[in-house]
Formats: structure tokens, sequence, C-alpha cells
């Protein structure tokens, strides 16, 4: 019975999974963007942002537990030295996924996944919307606009006067 057990198994047995989300792990720490299917990146997702989590707080503890999952001295360091720097305000959401469409050999979904950070495109729309916006008050815009509604209403019953009989 799998009562209560809601992430994914991806087919593989417990050392397997744990083997392949590590070295994915790993590799997205490295590249910042990895290209997979769409169920084994939810799954990284679940694996990896509990790990982001603890790196900011870069103590020997941490850096102790965060290698006892990934076996990887040099992903490590990325994490606790350059990832961490980036999304130490940050409060959540670490990874980002982009589906990208089905595979055509067995129609599996696939997608990217990211850091959130690192992307260098989507940081560069967010500074030019935030850099573009201008307040704007209601006071002046809501009266012009009422105005010519009141002036058409005040005109229709106007024009259709009843007869007197």
């Amino acid at each position: 019975m799998r009562h209560n057990k809601s992430f994914n198994h991806l087919s593989r047995k417990k050392a397997h999974r744990d083997a392949l989300l590590a070295n994915m792990t790993i590799s997205l720490f490295k590249h910042k963007r990895i290209f997979t299917t769409l169920a084994k990146a939810k799954a990284l997702r679940m694996y990896a942002e509990p790990l982001i989590n603890r790196a900011k707080n870069d103590c020997m503890a941490n850096r102790r537990l965060v290698f006892s999952y990934l076996q990887n001295k040099e992903a490590v360091n990325i994490l606790f030295r350059e990832i961490a720097e980036k999304i130490a305000e940050r409060p959540g959401g670490y990874t980002r996924i982009l589906k990208t469409g089905n595979r055509l050999g067995d129609n599996a979904q696939t997608c990217f996944i990211e850091l959130v950070d690192y992307n260098e495109n989507m940081l560069k729309e967010k500074a030019a919307k935030k850099s573009g916006r201008t307040r704007r008050s209601r006071g002046k815009s809501a009266t012009a606009a009422e105005a010519p509604a009141a002036a058409e209403v005040a005109e229709v019953p106007a024009a259709e006067e009843p007869k007197a009989e």
C-alpha cells in the first residue's frame, strides 16, 4: 500500500532513484539548467530545493549533510559559494520548470529545469518592466470617463419625450 507516499518513484528502486536524483542535482548545480523529462524534473525539484535551502546557512553541519546526499565536493562548493549568494534573500522557489513539448521517440513530455536567478534573459525582461512603470492616479481618469457617459444619459431622455394625450 502507498499510504501518504506522495513522491514519484520514477519506476526505479530506492538506490537507483537516489543515484539518479543526486546526479541530476549535481548537473543542475554545475550547468544551472538541464534538459530532462517533466516527471524527472518535478522529482528533482523536490530533491534539490531543500538542499539549496540548506546552503543559506553556511556551516559545517549543513555542508556535511548536503555532501551526504550529493557525494561531490565540486557541486557542494558551487552550491555554498555561488548559488547561496544569489538566493540569499529568496524565500523559496529556487528552480523553474519550462515545458518544451513532447519527445519524438516515445512522446514523453520534456522540459528544462533551471535555477531561477541564473536566467539572464528573464532577469533583463524583469528589470526592463520595472524601470518603465509610472504611477497614475484614478481621480482624473475616473471623473473624465464619467462625464461623457452622464451627458449621453441626459440627452437620451430629452430626445424621447412622452406625448401628452
